[in-house]
């Protein structure tokens, strides 16, 4: 507190003779300014973009869950492709999810290629009727607005050595997207967290698929 002399005002010598020492010095008292209009704008847009990303992901948890048809047509089964693959894309867009990594099972035949194909359009890719089995090269990879989609068909791998050779382990830890066919060959190579999907013949409706979804 202020000093205060004989006539009971305060003793400002003080606080004048530090100005003239800072005034001497050129010494620069920050000050801090706070802009409620821009704090509130920038509070809205985090709370907007929490709201986008828990949306997404409420979207893709339906679509894989009670949102997946369990004996589809091809009709149905790729139109749920579609549905999924905007949802793999809204949820990369909203940063939900930092990537998405899709084994494909069923057997020869089962349609793998079609949902891969369907997922692909609904993700935006560029050139979807592009998207073919890529059996004999093993990949292919197509551009779209959320990053390159990698696609492996890894029915004619003979060893561990091949996914060395193709870089693997880059591929599973760098692409956006990774829709893999025969994923048991690749077994102990993919993260535990997926959404994989299996697909068999309905041996009652030949025109059917039985479907199963898994979201880890």
């Amino acid at each position: 507190a202020s000093r205060r002399p004989p006539n009971g005002r305060p003793d400002r010598r003080p606080v004048l003779r530090l100005l003239r020492h800072l005034d001497r010095r050129r010494i620069g008292v920050p000050v801090v300014v706070v802009d409620a209009e821009s704090t509130a704008q920038a509070t809205a847009q985090a709370t907007a973009q929490a709201t986008a990303r828990a949306t997404a992901l409420d979207v893709l948890r339906e679509l894989t869950g009670r949102g997946a048809p369990r004996a589809p047509d091809r009709d149905s089964l790729e139109a749920w492709g579609r549905a999924f693959g905007a949802a793999v894309a809204s949820a990369l867009a909203n940063n939900a999810l930092a990537s998405v990594i899709v084994p494909l099972s069923g057997d020869l035949g089962v349609g793998k290629t079609t949902l891969a194909r369907a997922i692909c359009s609904g993700i935006g890719v560029t050139a979807p009727s592009s998207v073919t089995s890529p059996t004999f090269a093993l990949l292919q990879q197509y551009d779209s607005a959320v990053g390159v989609v990698v696609h492996a068909d890894l029915y004619r791998l003979k060893g561990p050595s091949e996914l060395d050779a193709l870089g693997w382990d880059e591929i599973v830890g760098t692409a956006p997207v990774l829709l893999v066919e025969w994923p048991d060959r690749a077994e102990g190579t993919l993260p535990e967290h997926t959404i994989a999907i299996e697909l068999r013949h309905d041996i009652d409706h030949v025109d059917r698929r039985a479907l199963s979804v898994r979201m880890r």
